[in-house]
């Protein structure tokens, strides 16, 4: 293979049209131009110059070759130029994935951070469950995940970054029941508004309430934290979400907190990669964002 340095004194050399003039421009002596010349030509079996008393003058088979090394050289400026964009942050993509609820109540303040601070980055976020999110990942589809822990794959590293709370949530007419605790039993006996089957939320309460003893169904199960709340707070029944998620309705008194005789133990949220992959660069500096600021 011919060396690519060549092709770069070659078309100094050419552009310049003087050996000692192309040496000076790369900071080489003017033997070292001769010699990649005579390289280049002798690997072709071509003359590439016409040696002239002031100088060297492209032949026509040089003229032919240095169309194609301009437009080489060019292509690899533009990639030099790219990967400095990218170092720089100034390009590429932030690729995440994570649940509606989560992006909203968790991811939102430092989305809306990290595209102040490389709004050159394009963002790409993808919904699903914690499963959909591994699977995901380990397709390539994505380049970070947040989910609900615990999560265990040979392909994937995962670590904690918050943890959270969960509660019983219902409207005013429930303001009676939130005066002592209930049992889950109880709590059962309630019209339920729960997740989905199938996501980590769900399926939390349910070993929950399979502990004790009890098989809990839900008497509205939906997609969306935001619904569960709205019916919630309509009266539809007891909704089981984050406490983070209801803060303010919680606050305001719009809606009551149940109590159950058995505590809720708490659930982590984490964050998920490929282990086998180098993460790219936005996305490295998106973890460090949600890493160092679990106060946010």
């Amino acid at each position: 293979m011919i060396n690519l340095e060549w092709y770069r004194i070659f078309w100094h050399t050419a552009k310049a049209g003087n050996l000692t003039k192309a040496a000076q421009e790369l900071y080489i002596t003017q033997p070292s131009v001769s010699y990649a010349i005579k390289q280049l030509e002798e690997s072709f079996g071509l003359k590439l110059f016409h040696r002239l008393s002031k100088g060297v003058e492209l032949t026509e088979e040089g003229k032919a070759l240095l169309d194609y090394v301009e437009s080489s050289l060019a292509l690899l400026q533009s990639a030099e130029s790219k990967l400095l964009a990218l170092k720089r942050l100034e390009a590429g993509e932030l690729r995440v994935g994570a649940s509606d609820s989560l992006f909203k109540h968790l991811l939102l303040p430092y989305l809306d951070d990290f595209r102040a601070c490389y709004p050159n980055v394009r963002i790409c976020l993808s919904h699903g469950k914690t499963a959909d999110i591994a699977r995901r990942l380990k397709d390539g589809q994505i380049d970070c995940g947040i989910v609900h822990l615990p999560l265990s794959d040979a392909q994937l590293d995962v670590r904690p970054l918050r943890t959270i709370e969960d509660v019983f949530v219902a409207g005013a007419s429930y303001r009676d029941r939130a005066s002592c605790e209930l049992t889950a039993e109880e709590l059962a006996a309630l019209p339920l508004l729960m997740l989905s089957a199938g996501s980590s939320t769900r399926q939390y309460v349910e070993m929950w309430f399979a502990a004790q003893g009890i098989s809990a169904s839900a008497d509205i199960e939906l997609g969306s934290v935001d619904l569960l709340v709205e019916l919630a707070l309509r009266g539809f029944g007891v909704a089981f979400v984050t406490r983070s998620f209801v803060r303010q309705e919680l606050e305001a008194g719009l809606l009551v907190e149940l109590r159950p005789v058995k505590p809720l133990p708490p659930r982590t949220i984490g964050i998920a990669v490929r282990r086998d992959v180098s993460l790219p660069l936005p996305v490295e500096r998106f973890i460090a964002m949600l890493s160092g600021g679990n106060d946010k």
